[in-house]
This record gives structure tokens, C-alpha cells and sequence, in this order.
């Protein structure tokens, strides 16, 4: 897969354990994957965000695994549950991978989907702010 990439998302993977590398390289194409205009960018110092019309999701590598933050207000559909954290979080939930778990690429697409539909249409904020919720 082919995307403009940030030098400095590469300076966050490259210093971490390989499966840890994978996982963060696996979510960074799933991103791009799921619309050509994603951007990457590092917010928060070092942490990479993965943007387009407001936060999609970003990384941080933890001790011993792997945290993707979802920006999605809570909104977007988990019908695989691979959701770990956050639920009740008013801005984002979180997936935690540890070494040896799967990235379930289908589901992680929808989420990434979903969430840039819902950025596309004003943002989760907006969104919210419609339904009342």
C-alpha cells in the first residue's frame, strides 16, 4: 500500500519491540486503507494521530502492549466487540493489543470507516449534539 507517511510516525515504530512494530505498522495501513485522504501527524509531543476532518485514532505503545485510540465520541458501531476499553468515555474508546493478538482487519476497517463518515459529516461532537445524546 502507498501513502504519503510522516518520518516521524517511522520514529515512533522503529525503536519499539518487533511485534509491537507490526501492530502499529498493521493499524497504519488499516487507516489509509479505510480513505486515501487519511493524514498522519504527531500530536502530544510524540504520539501518532492519524487525521482527516478531525482525529480518526492514534498509537501508544505501552510496556507490554499496544493502545489504538478511537475518536469516535462512542458512536461508532462494535458488532465484532473489538472494543476493549472506554465505553463509557464521552470522546473515544480503545483497543488494547497485547504480543500474540490478532488484528481483526475487517472490523478495525469498519470502526476506521465509520469514524471518518461521522468526521466527514461535522464530527462526532456534532453528531451527538443532533441525536440528542
Amino acid at each position: 500500500m502507498s501513502y504519503e507517511k510522516d518520518p516521524r510516525v517511522d520514529q515512533y515504530i522503529e525503536p519499539l519491540p518487533p511485534w509491537q512494530q507490526a501492530i502499529c505498522q498493521q493499524v497504519r495501513d488499516l487507516v489509509h486503507a479505510a480513505d486515501p485522504a487519511v493524514e498522519e501527524t504527531i500530536k502530544r509531543t510524540v504520539q501518532p494521530y492519524f487525521v482527516l476532518q478531525g482525529n480518526i485514532c492514534a498509537l501508544l505503545a505501552a510496556k507490554d502492549h499496544v493502545n489504538v485510540f478511537l475518536y469516535d465520541g462512542g458512536l461508532t458501531p462494535d458488532p465484532h466487540h473489538i472494543i476493549t476499553g472506554g465505553h463509557g468515555n464521552k470522546t473515544g474508546r480503545m483497543i488494547s493489543y497485547y504480543e500474540g493478538d490478532p488484528v481483526q482487519e475487517e472490523p478495525l476497517l469498519e470502526i476506521f470507516r465509520g469514524i471518518i463518515a461521522t468526521n466527514r459529516s461535522g464530527g462526532w461532537r456534532k453528531a451527538k449534539a443532533g441525536s440528542g445524546a
